[in-house]
């Protein structure tokens, strides 16, 4: 369970978020015509996806592998476990 924190949002950004969560869902496109379903490997076939590991220092992910180099402007997801 996480400890309610203090909202430090902005005015402008408190009502962002709002106006966010109060639009609609978008719906799920329809796929195409006679294409049929692919594995998500297919969809990255000119991409290699890795996973690595970091710490967070300061608001800002590190990588704990050195000799990892992402190319500038990589898309990431950061997966992050909540403070214990």
């Amino acid at each position: 369970m996480t400890t309610p924190q203090l909202d430090t949002r902005t005015p402008e950004r408190r009502q962002l978020d709002e106006e966010l969560a109060e639009a609609p869902l978008q719906a799920i496109p329809e796929p195409v015509a006679g294409e049929e379903p692919r594995p998500v490997e297919d969809h990255l076939r000119h991409q290699r996806p890795i996973a690595v590991v970091g710490v967070v220092e300061g608001g800002v992910v590190r990588l704990l592998d050195t000799s990892v180099m992402l190319p500038e402007h990589s898309k990431v997801i950061v997966v992050a476990s909540e403070a214990g």
